[in-house]
């Protein structure tokens, strides 16, 4: 009896373990949001809902050069690492000036020195920005770049209140950050 409860445990164990060994580790890029207003600041309003969020990973410096080496200035790049970044708007909001209705894009941006172009697709869900088609354009607004003083090792998109219903998207790697003001 003992002997058939001890192969019955070592198999269970031994069957477990082989299960784990599938799990891949974890992503060099990992995923992240970003939402306004923030969900998890404490000074949030009791039922107050989220007016965008942005879903995209998040590639790492390591030492390299970013703008206009990893990142080249006039080619159309998709915000951040691995799938394109998809930005949702839970309401109607003006981006950059231009009105954009509530829905689904995905975010890419057309980096140059001095401006950045944001892009927002109806193209949703597809690796990079390879089969990117500018025919899908929903809108394309530019916002200036500026340099900060401190190095943001990973690529990073935040959000920042500016006064009654309106707010900025901060995009920002290296030394490098664009604003992209919006109202809602």
């Amino acid at each position: 009896m003992k002997t058939i409860l001890f192969a019955a445990i070592f198999l269970l164990l031994s069957t477990s373990k082989s299960y784990t060994q599938n799990f891949k580790g974890l992503d060099k890029s990992p995923m992240d949001m970003a939402y306004f207003p923030d969900n998890f600041a404490h000074d949030r309003k009791p039922g107050e809902k989220a007016i965008i969020r942005v879903t995209y990973s998040r590639p790492q410096k390591n030492g390299r050069e970013v703008m206009g080496k990893l990142i080249p200035y006039g080619k159309v790049w998709r915000a951040g690492a691995n799938e394109a970044a998809e930005i949702k708007f839970y309401q109607d909001v003006e981006l950059g000036g231009k009105q954009v209705k509530a829905g689904s894009y995905s975010l890419f941006t057309l980096p140059a020195e001095k401006e950045w172009t944001i892009i927002l697709s109806s193209d949703l869900d597809y690796w990079g920005a390879y089969s990117y088609n500018d025919k899908n354009d929903i809108l394309r607004v530019t916002a200036p770049v500026s340099q900060l003083d401190n190095v943001v090792e990973n690529f990073t998109v935040q959000f920042a209140g500016k006064g009654e219903k309106q707010g900025v998207m901060k995009l920002a790697w290296d030394k490098t950050v664009v604003e992209v003001p919006f109202k809602f």
